[in-house]
């Protein structure tokens, strides 16, 4: 584990309600200065994220947007808008995001899209697809979102899936994803609009009919990695054979710290992020740390009892920030009753998911103009009400 190393650049006044407190900013220095991107620039201050232009309390609150995950691998694009050299195309997107009340989006990304790794990017029979062209598309989409306001997280997500066209994630990260961190982190490492989720859903693993565990993630490996996780994405049956050694967080925060990024990190906790029961106790030594919890009403953790006894703790002593939110029934009361809670506590929550998937109950739009579905217009309406407070 290593230390974070800041500089203080300046004292900032901040005024509040309650009279004028001075508060001690610090930004990010990495090498080559940071850009202004016109959009806020969140910096961990405590339990809470504030914006670095002013010193106030600042929190995320939006959507994840997906397909960059999935649709290199799939061989028909870089993402759902295919956008290769269309520029105007993205800021269209991060136009019609941005009424909706976003203040972040979540990129969830492709590991063997940005390396190159396992035959990705997949090109299709007209067009040859490579890594820089998905790199450049991931960078001018996070271009178009800065300057229309919004933060961006980009997120470990997934793999190409092994001799198959969909995605699919494996248990923790492995070596590749630290170099995968090491060139994300690199080249946004000047962005101070951007934030990093080290790893999407880490998760333990059963064999094909669930009777016995192969894979047990414990809270020591999910921070110092060494133990041995099947090869297997979770869309793929597994008996544990065949295994890789699994890369800790400590080892992804120190990644991109050495890189010279010094923005606030996501870390997602066990079971696909719904567990962060230890969260406390084993994350790295980092003061720009961000506990990701993924809230649905299918996961053990989907009642106020958990909220209360095991989120709202982790909330005390560093900012917890849903970093996907949905349920099997989204508009049935879940979603409201967890951004109710939520919103006490000033923890953020970014809906999964903006994608025009006619079959999936969560998808927030019909279509790439942001014509809401049912459950969009409810998170339209929470996401505008909340920018306006």
């Amino acid at each position: 584990m290593r230390y974070v190393r800041w500089i203080a650049l300046a004292a900032v006044l901040v005024l509040v309600s309650s009279g004028a407190i001075y508060a001690q900013m610090r930004e990010p220095t990495p090498t080559g200065g940071v850009v202004d991107t016109g959009a806020p620039r969140p910096v961990v201050d405590g339990n809470r994220i504030v914006d670095a232009r002013d010193g106030l309390p600042w929190v995320p609150r939006g959507v994840n947007w997906s397909s960059f995950e999935y649709a290199c691998a799939q061989g028909w694009g870089m993402s759902a808008l295919d956008t290769t050299g269309d520029q105007d195309q993205y800021d269209r997107e991060a136009e019609v995001i941005a009424d909706w009340g976003v203040n972040t989006v979540r990129l969830p990304l492709n590991q063997d899209c940005w390396l190159g790794t396992r035959g990705a990017p997949v090109s299709d029979q007209f067009d040859e697809r490579t890594p820089s062209d998905y790199r450049a598309d991931v960078a001018d989409f996070v271009s178009s979102l800065n300057r229309a306001g919004i933060v961006v997280v980009l997120d470990l997500h997934s793999r190409k899936r092994m001799g198959q066209p969909e995605f699919g994630n494996v248990a923790m990260p492995d070596s590749q994803s630290l170099t995968f961190w090491r060139s994300v982190a690199r080249d946004y490492a000047h962005n101070p609009s951007v934030m990093f989720d080290a790893f999407n859903e880490p998760y333990s693993r059963y064999n094909p009919t669930g009777s016995k565990l192969v894979f047990d993630l414990t809270w020591k490996c999910w921070r110092d990695g060494g133990c041995q996780a099947p090869v297997e994405d979770d869309q793929t049956a597994t008996q544990g054979r065949v295994t890789y050694t699994v890369q800790g967080m400590a080892s992804v925060v120190a990644e991109i710290r050495d890189a010279g990024a010094a923005q606030p990190i996501l870390l997602g906790g066990l079971d696909y992020s719904n567990d962060l029961s230890h969260w406390l106790q084993f994350a790295p030594d980092d003061d720009q740390l961000v506990a990701s919890f993924h809230s649905y009403d299918f996961k053990d953790c989907a009642s106020q009892k958990c909220w209360d006894e095991v989120i709202a703790p982790i909330a005390d002593r560093v900012p917890v920030l849903t970093g996907e939110l949905g349920a099997d029934d989204p508009t049935g009361g879940y979603v409201s009753d967890y951004l109710a809670w939520a919103d006490a506590h000033d923890i953020g929550s970014l809906f999964w998911v903006w994608a025009d998937h006619p079959s999936d109950p969560m998808a927030l739009v019909r279509n790439e103009s942001g014509s809401p579905t049912a459950y969009g217009a409810l998170a339209r309406r929470y996401l505008r009400e909340a920018a306006n407070s």
